[in-house]
């Protein structure tokens, strides 16, 4: 490798780990904010929230990789034609395309670090994740058993403990359930017990009163009772975690899709096949990125005004990048024929690269164009 492209792809890693840093510190503390809102209201340890973020960060790093490397390729770019390192080094024969080579082993760097976090970890972290969301929906003690504390497990019912004994006796219960419109009842209690029972979790009530109140007429009536059990399966979310979503399937398993993963999916062998080839387009579009935030500021060459306008131009072009990429997974979703269709963004990319590139190349094209146009 030559000195320079060692020098440029030593420029872009370092501000490529720079800006990393940052835009997943932004994405992991939004995502952090809002697990701690779940979590800690819900009455799980700093653990558990440590555990859940730490799961999610795969997909976060997965959204900011090529933000970051787009980032570092127009900071470095900028800054070296503001200083005319780049000046200097096309006065010695470097074309455009030649100057791109060490930005194309840098996407190169990316699109691998991408397809590492698209094929391996993502599904890995993601098919973890929901299977603890599971296990912490199935914790009883974590959702219901809270003492002092009205909690509402669901919309439209609100659970009320005073004390828990350490033979997990519950005493003084209080149960709203508000979500028929045309009766709301209340169910009171001196003591309970949860009784576990197949798929089901009863909450056995002792020495209470049922109080039902008729929304119609406002008429109130009241049984006492010595025992009654109340099924509260539904209050404490309960799933299922036999069948795994498309996101935690390995990218080889949707590349062949059998009948049973597509019955488990929910998916049909058109979006399967879609979302397989898509974690491949999402590692090249990591390259895409980087190489397209170089190839925009080689357009126009130096200007002691700076290249905003060339910026602003790549920021454009990446929207138009993303634009193709929703379209071409929206037509492989529909046709399994049309898989190719989710690599559209990468093949777009790489044709405005190469038009930007051979444009540097010729800073006069469309000068002379527009020069012979007005002599004639």
């Amino acid at each position: 490798m030559a000195r320079f492209d060692r020098y440029l792809l030593s420029q872009l890693m370092v501000l490529f780990g720079f800006f990393s840093l940052v835009l997943v510190l932004i994405y992991w503390i939004n995502r952090a904010v809002v697990l701690f809102d779940q979590l800690i209201a819900d009455g799980q340890s700093a653990g558990v929230f440590l555990e859940f973020t730490a799961l999610s960060l795969p997909s976060v790093i997965r959204l900011a990789l090529p933000l970051a490397a787009f980032a570092a390729a127009v900071y470095v770019t900028n800054r070296m034609s503001t200083e005319s390192e780049l000046t200097v080094v096309q006065a010695t024969g470097f074309s455009p395309f030649r100057l791109a080579r060490p930005v194309a082993y840098f996407g190169l760097i990316v699109a691998a670090i991408m397809s590492i976090l698209m094929h391996i970890l993502v599904p890995l972290s993601s098919a973890r994740l929901d299977a603890r969301e599971a296990d912490i929906a199935q914790n009883i003690t974590a959702r219901l058993l809270t003492e002092g504390q009205f909690i509402e497990p669901v919309n439209g019912v609100t659970f009320y403990i005073r004390e828990i004994t350490p033979a997990g006796e519950l005493l003084d219960i209080f149960l709203a359930d508000s979500r028929n419109l045309r009766d709301e009842v209340t169910y009171t209690a001196a003591k309970a017990f949860l009784i576990r029972e197949n798929d089901t979790t009863q909450l056995v009530m002792i020495d209470g009163m049922v109080q039902t109140l008729r929304n119609e007429d406002q008429k109130l009536f009241t049984t006492t009772f010595a025992d009654f059990a109340y099924n509260i399966s539904n209050l404490i979310g309960e799933r299922s975690t036999t069948r795994r979503r498309d996101s935690h399937v390995f990218t080889w398993e949707m590349l062949n899709p059998t009948p049973e993963l597509i019955a488990e999916t929910r998916r049909s062998k058109a979006q399967l096949l879609a979302k397989a080839h898509d974690r491949f387009s999402q590692s090249i579009l990591g390259m895409v990125a980087a190489l397209l935030g170089f190839s925009a500021l080689m357009v126009g060459g130096y200007s002691r005004f700076g290249v905003w306008k060339q910026i602003m131009a790549a920021i454009a072009l990446i929207i138009v990048v993303k634009a193709f990429e929703t379209t071409g997974l929206r037509i492989a979703r529909n046709n399994e024929a049309l898989w190719f269709a989710t690599y559209l963004p990468s093949f777009v990319g790489f044709l405005i690269i190469w038009f930007l590139l051979f444009w540097a190349g010729r800073p006069t094209l469309f000068k002379r164009q527009i020069s012979g146009a007005a002599l004639s």
